[in-house]
């Protein structure tokens, strides 16, 4: 596709981002006038129900719907990419069961792990990591890709048992956080806990275009790029680090959100017909937060009737695409 009609794709997808944010924004159940947004931002006042309802609750379910939705798709690229595989992704190759089940243990062994923000993405980033190099390793003795994924869906049914088997042990209050928890929400994020999830998204994002050269020199095949002088080993692991960051934060404070990291960066692709990967990791951010935005909007309107799980409805709505890839590919 030529390059100026990437930009005019971008420029509206950076047009509607906008759009998104507010339908996000006034798809409460309460009414907040703009003055109260505003001044929850400029002029704070702890008093103001208003200003804290936007302050607590609106701006963190914004950024996080954002971080998530970006985070997911960028992480599912890069798998895609480092596996040759357009199936894969964060969910079905595991990673988000490894961070899953260290979160589980630490919530119902009682053992309080991660009391701090620090010590949470570290118990998801350390689980997501091994996971991943699990993967991987088993991936260089696999010829077949389908293999692979059924590989890492066997693995996610191990998870799901070792916290079933956790579950019949837990008390009461544990089951409960993790059952919450393992629902997928964009709500258990507090305004104090952005700053750090910020600053890592932002570091996650600057390392991702780091990455275009080498991703792009991926695509070609590992033998060539390693003829053109790229360290393949330490390019998959730096290529898993970021995976795992991705994952492991988003899985840390919002659950696991399911088939965002395949469906993403496949529609990516579909939409810009491109390799280069300084697009694709524009298009997967900008895509992928307004897919959340307007999922997370969706369940903010239908919360006064019906509540549902936000991994609920992104599981309803991928799944079919990823059948729909999974054919096409057989073909």
């Amino acid at each position: 596709m030529k390059d100026w009609t990437l930009k005019w794709m971008f420029i509206c997808l950076l047009c509607f981002l906008p759009l998104a944010m507010y339908l996000h924004l006034i798809s409460g159940q309460i009414e907040l006038s703009f003055a109260s947004y505003l001044d929850s931002i400029l002029n704070f006042d702890s008093k103001n129900t208003s200003q804290v309802l936007v302050r607590e609750f609106r701006v963190p379910r914004l950024l996080m719907a954002m971080m998530a939705g970006a985070g997911l798709s960028l992480s599912g690229m890069f798998m895609q990419t480092l596996f040759k595989n357009p199936l894969a992704g964060p969910y079905v190759l595991g990673i988000n069961s490894g961070a899953s089940l260290l979160i589980a243990l630490s919530l119902m062994t009682g053992v309080h792990f991660f009391q701090s923000n620090f010590g949470l993405i570290g118990t998801a980033l350390i689980g997501a990591f091994a996971a991943g190099l699990l993967m991987m390793l088993i991936a260089q003795r696999l010829k077949s890709q389908i293999t692979l994924l059924l590989v890492g869906l066997m693995f996610g049914s191990f998870t799901s048992a070792i916290v079933s088997i956790l579950e019949s042990f837990a008390g009461a209050e544990s089951l409960k956080s993790y059952t919450m928890w393992s629902m997928g929400s964009l709500q258990q994020v507090e305004f104090g806990q952005l700053g750090i999830i910020l600053v890592i998204f932002a570091l996650g994002i600057v390392a991702s275009f780091l990455l275009v050269k080498p991703l792009n020199m991926l695509v070609i095949g590992e033998k060539s790029a390693a003829l053109l002088g790229l360290p393949i080993k330490a390019t998959r692991m730096f290529v898993l680090l970021l995976t795992a960051l991705f994952a492991g934060l988003i899985t840390a404070f919002c659950g696991p959100i399911a088939f965002v990291g395949i469906a993403i960066p496949n529609l990516s692709r579909i939409l810009f017909q491109t390799t280069n990967h300084r697009y694709l990791i524009i298009g997967n951010i900008l895509i992928g937060a307004i897919f959340l935005l307007l999922t997370d909007a969706f369940i903010q309107v239908l919360e006064g009737h019906i509540s549902i799980p936000l991994n609920a409805l992104t599981s309803i709505i991928g799944a079919p695409f990823v059948v729909f890839l999974l054919i096409r590919k057989l073909r």
